[in-house]
């Protein structure tokens, strides 16, 4: 990590840190109508609304005003990494394939069918395929963050936990229109329009356009500013009817449309012996600088068409929501991040480069159809319900291709794969609220998953991977039972204490991407219990709210992706045990009117617990710190042991803050907002490395404006200190990296009708 820093925006962040944060109410010019205390937070944490201090588990937001910014300066869903603690999210696809780690429980494999343990819902759908989970947040109620196994009232393959996502439905929520333009041409525009087109149907129709002109100078390409740039549309149509007040339906249709290129690797940006981040002629890093000799691109379209039904029968509410998601992915990058291989050209570069590495990954089709049946009773006090039937099915076809040079549409090998999952869920949750203010809760589901995989190599042409590969088959399946347990107590009318244990589980996986390889692998069933307890409070007549949780979690049989490496190929394996510990703060406070500030803190440690476990070292010349466990032999590179390893991408600390200042001006009110995110050290892989590892990455934002209840016009800024920090890397070839994304400064202009 390198930080590019100016005096003045050192200054300018410091003095906005020293100023604690806006309030957000909607002003207008009357200093009476801001904010002066904490405001009640409502969740949906357990498929209800509830005040968040009353939710027994570790459960946190991602505010408006966070959102807002992120979103202001371009940023896709990796833009929500730590705003929340305990949550990281990287990709090495880019914006289409976010991956998400709550407490530290993730998976770094880049295959197109990967597994994750963290489920992203989408308006209580739950969005399973990679291609899927990266789909824009716009037109947004809310963001939250359940950390810990979810798996009784949501989805499936949840024992880490669920980024939750609910939009805003038609008759709620105020029109709006904001935009934005920012450096290297990045553009924000977000919209939405909607009401009632009669005393039963209303509509809403939200959208959001981002954009970015190329700004990578590719150095051996003709011009200027090659690569980098995107163009990525989303839309969302809903109709709501409500024939009768206790019957609603909703008929929602989203789409989303991305072209661009593929994540930008930088060939031995690394600095062999220390994981400094060099440039390409061996002196300081330069962001927008690369060597590369590939075709670059990246395509992606999702659509969506659901219906949530919801009757209201008086003692209980019915629910029925219906989801069908279709994509299509096409992605082809430079892979060995630089220009031509050591020994094919004497001018390639930058630094040793033993072999040219091209390939692409497709998905030329994806279907995924949801349906999950809910009864819900409708009772405040005494004893209260919840149960119903889930069902998942997908089908899954990837192509991935290796092509003879890099600059050539021919290709030297293919390889197929076709996946076909099913799901069925059973679940029930039961919770009792007593007059001394204690609540008990407890749920079960029953899980059956199933899962098949046929996969070859029809064409090869290279040789040195052997014979083409016929089609080989494979299926696994379980059927396991989920359940949690906890409670909460109220120590006062302001502070809370709460305990819960849970059960998670995640099915079976199978890894069929045989491009390199001529053989499938499996992981079993992983299973985790979580042990969490902790405390909610409101405190100073309601001027802060105090939150902590601690943490215990051992999963059996984790399933881990040994990435590359010297064997260059994806392997799933098993873990005996992992255990991770760990502690969450979360502080909000608004000390004085039109002062606000947030401060977020997580310490996650996990630890692989699984003697003999090992995976193989990095083909590139990196510097393994773990034992050897199985010396090389000829082409079989050395194995080095894991066991006592922390987990790939599960910093100890990640800490964010928020700090700003509302005062009342005319008819509106000055408003500055900062907002920052640190964490520590990450490993890369699973095993550990000098050169595959960052030590820190610190980003900032500055907003500065001016707002009434209707318009709002701001300056603002993202990653204003330049942080240059590797997120990830590829080991398999060279010292090659992923970076962070730029600063942006920039201007946005936002109405509300």
């Amino acid at each position: 990590m390198r930080l590019t820093t100016t005096t003045s925006f050192v200054a300018l962040a410091t003095a906005c840190a020293l100023f604690p944060a806006p309030a957000f109410a909607q002003a207008t010019g009357d200093s009476d109508t801001i904010t002066q205390g904490v405001e009640t937070v409502v969740v949906t944490a357990q498929r209800r609304s509830e005040n968040l201090q009353d939710v027994p588990l570790s459960v946190a937001i991602i505010n408006d005003e966070t959102l807002a910014a992120i979103n202001a300066g371009g940023a896709d869903v990796r833009g929500l990494s730590g705003r929340v603690p305990s949550l990281n999210i990287e990709s090495s696809f880019g914006r289409t394939f976010p991956r998400f780690y709550i407490r530290g429980l993730g998976n770094t494999d880049f295959d197109l069918n990967a597994s994750q343990p963290v489920s992203l819902i989408y308006d209580d759908v739950v969005l399973e395929s990679p291609i899927l989970k990266g789909f824009p947040a716009f037109d947004v109620d809310r963001v939250e963050v359940l950390r810990g196994p979810q798996g009784t009232l949501f989805g499936r393959n949840t024992p880490a936990g669920i980024v939750k996502f609910d939009t805003v439905k038609p008759g709620e929520g105020r029109n709006y229109a904001k935009a934005s333009l920012g450096t290297y041409m990045t553009m924000n525009a977000e919209g939405a329009v909607g009401g009632k087109l009669s005393d039963t149907v209303s509509m809403r129709l939200s959208g959001l356009y981002q954009r970015r002109k190329d700004w990578i100078d590719n150095l051996d390409a003709p011009g200027k500013n090659n690569l980098e740039g995107y163009d990525d549309i989303a839309l969302r149509g809903q109709i709501q009817f409500a024939p009768t007040d206790a019957l609603t339906l909703r008929l929602v249709g989203q789409l989303r449309d991305y072209d661009g290129n593929a994540r930008i690797f930088r060939a031995n940006a690394i600095k062999q012996g220390s994981n400094d981040l060099i440039g390409v002629d061996g002196g300081a890093f330069e962001r927008d600088e690369v060597r590369h000799d590939g075709i670059n691109y990246q395509t992606l379209t999702n659509q969506n068409v659901a219906l949530d039904a919801e009757y209201d029968a008086g003692a209980v509410t019915f629910f029925s929501i219906s989801s069908y998601w279709h994509g299509k992915l096409a992605s082809r990058g430079d892979i060995d991040g630089g220009f031509g291989s050591f020994f094919s050209d004497p001018n390639s570069g930058p630094g040793f480069i033993p072999f040219s590495a091209h390939t692409a990954d497709n998905v030329p089709s994806l279907d995924q159809f949801t349906q999950e049946v809910r009864v819900a009773s409708n009772n405040k006090t005494g004893l209260g319900y919840q149960a119903g039937v889930f069902y998942f099915t997908e089908k899954l076809d990837i192509e991935s291709f290796d092509y003879v040079a890099p600059d050539s549409t021919t290709v030297n090998a293919i390889a197929l794969q076709r996946q076909n999952s099913n799901a069925l869920g059973i679940f029930g949750s039961l919770n009792y609220k007593f007059d001394n203010g204690l609540t008990l809760q407890a749920g079960a589901r029953w899980n059956h998953d199933k899962r098949r995989m046929k996969a070859s190599r029809p064409f090869d042409t290279r040789g040195f991977t052997g014979p083409p590969v016929p089609e080989k088959t494979a299926t696994v399946k379980d059927s396991v039972l989920t359940w949690d347990a906890s409670a909460i107590f109220a120590l006062s009318e302001d502070v809370n204490v709460f305990a819960r244990v849970a059960k998670g589980y995640r099915a079976p996986a199978i890894q069929g991407r045989l491009l390199f390889g001529s053989d499938l692998s499996i992981a079993d069933s992983e299973k985790t219990m979580s042990y969490e307890a902790g405390l909610k409070s409101t405190l100073l007549d309601r001027k802060l709210r105090f939150n902590l949780t601690g943490y215990y979690f051992d999963t059996k049989d984790l399933q881990l992706t040994a990435v590359g490496g010297a064997s260059n190929f994806t392997t799933l394996l098993n873990a005996d045990h992992v255990r991770g510990h760990g502690l969450e703060a979360e502080l909000e406070a608004r000390p004085a009117r039109g002062l606000t500030l947030t401060v977020g803190t997580s310490y996650n440690h996990t630890k692989i617990d699984s003697p003999g476990l090992g995976v193989s070292g990095c083909g590139a010349a990196c510097t393994v710190l773990d034992p050897v466990l199985v010396p090389a032999a000829g082409f079989n590179p050395a194995i080095y042991g894991i066991d006592g390893n922390s987990l790939p991408q599960a910093p100890k600390w990640t800490i964010s803050w928020t700090a700003g200042y509302e005062h009342p001006l005319g008819n509106g009110a000055l408003y500055v907002f900062t907002d920052w995110y640190h964490r520590s050290k990450v490993d890369f892989f699973l095993y550990k490395s000098i050169e595959f590892s960052d030590d820190q990455l610190t980003e900032g934002g500055l907003r500065i404006g001016y707002k009434t209840d209707r318009f709002d016009i701001a300056a603002f800024g993202r990653n204003i200190t330049n942080d240059e920090s590797a997120v990830s890397g590829i080991d398999f070839n060279n010292l090659t990296a992923m970076v962070n994304e730029p600063r942006i400064l920039g201007v946005e202009v936002g109405f509300k009708f």
